[in-house]
């Protein structure tokens, strides 16, 4: 389900309200979102639905000691799209304390079987990094 990121990241700036009054800063001063694409396979599609119905709470934990914060699967058909944003300092080194988790590995014993990697052959990625292209913050310019 994680992937170590050979992305570049895309940041979101510090931003001023429009009342002249800057906006309370994040956990960091800029974020930065990845999305990801995999194939779910057909025929485990209720298995993969049923794990992420009750995600184990150690995982979720592990996200969120490496500094992953938002993080969203969408399925469309059989594609499903991951998106994330990360407010650390070190996205290689907290995606290797993710893989390195004991549980996290036990969780992608069940969850990897249910997918099929679209990324790069060579690459190191299961999921395939998708590149963004467009963003609208929620708050005026």
């Amino acid at each position: 389900m994680f992937f170590p990121a050979a992305v570049t990241p895309t940041r979101v700036p510090h931003r001023t309200r429009p009342t002249g009054r800057p906006t309370p800063p994040p956990e960091r001063h800029d974020v930065q979102r990845y999305g990801w694409v995999i194939r779910l396979r057909p025929d485990q599609r209720e298995t993969y639905l049923r794990l992420h119905r009750a995600v184990w709470p150690d995982v979720a934990q592990t996200l969120r000691a490496a500094n992953i914060r938002n993080y969203s699967i969408f399925l469309h058909q059989d594609l499903l799209f991951g998106y994330y944003e990360y407010v650390g300092e070190d996205h290689d080194a907290d995606q290797r304390r993710i893989a390195d988790d004991p549980r996290t590995q036990e969780w992608w014993t069940l969850t990897d079987p249910c997918q099929e990697s679209l990324a790069e052959p060579g690459s190191g990625h299961w999921w395939a990094p998708m590149h963004e292209v467009w963003h609208l913050t929620g708050e005026p310019s």
